[in-house]
């Protein structure tokens, strides 16, 4: 279990110990899409899904699920979020949405997880709001592309 901080000596699972660790400031920055059919994508782009506006609440969706990151990931700390702002923008390319979470704090440990819920949860709720009239849609590509702060300072996924 060597390198693995969520694992004592003896391999049982533990919250790892931050409390020495100096308070910096933390930026982590996920994305994520689902994808459906072009029908599915202008019902949203046009505002005409019967549970309101889909973009809309997927924003505050994965707000809140960031806020409740350590509530859902049992060895995650829970951090003071000083910023949580999602980007939900149309491509007709996929055809779908792409999700993009940017979580900042300043604290002992990092956002990553927290920026990887706002995603997930994101396209959850997308999919939730229109699932009505597509099943089949598909969440994926949720992936950590940027960290900044902390010991192991910053990663870039490109």
């Amino acid at each position: 279990m060597a390198g693995l901080s969520h694992f004592d000596r003896n391999g049982k699972a533990h919250m790892v110990d931050v409390s020495d660790k100096p308070v910096t400031a933390r930026t982590a920055i996920a994305e994520g899409q689902i994808k459906m059919t072009t029908e599915t994508l202008a019902l949203i782009n046009d505002g005409r899904a019967n549970k309101g506006d889909v973009l809309g609440i997927a924003r505050i969706a994965g707000i809140m699920a960031a806020k409740k990151t350590a509530e859902l990931i049992p060895l995650c700390h829970p951090l003071p979020i000083t910023k949580v702002a999602l980007d939900l923008s149309p491509d007709t390319t996929l055809p779908g949405i792409r999700i993009t979470a940017t979580v900042k704090t300043g604290g002992q440990t990092g956002v990553e997880m927290e920026a990887l819920t706002a995603v997930s949860t994101a396209a959850l709720t997308i999919y939730d709001m229109v699932k009505a009239v597509q099943k089949d849609m598909e969440i994926g590509g949720v992936r950590l592309t940027f960290k900044d702060g902390g010991k192991s300072g910053r990663f870039e996924n490109s």
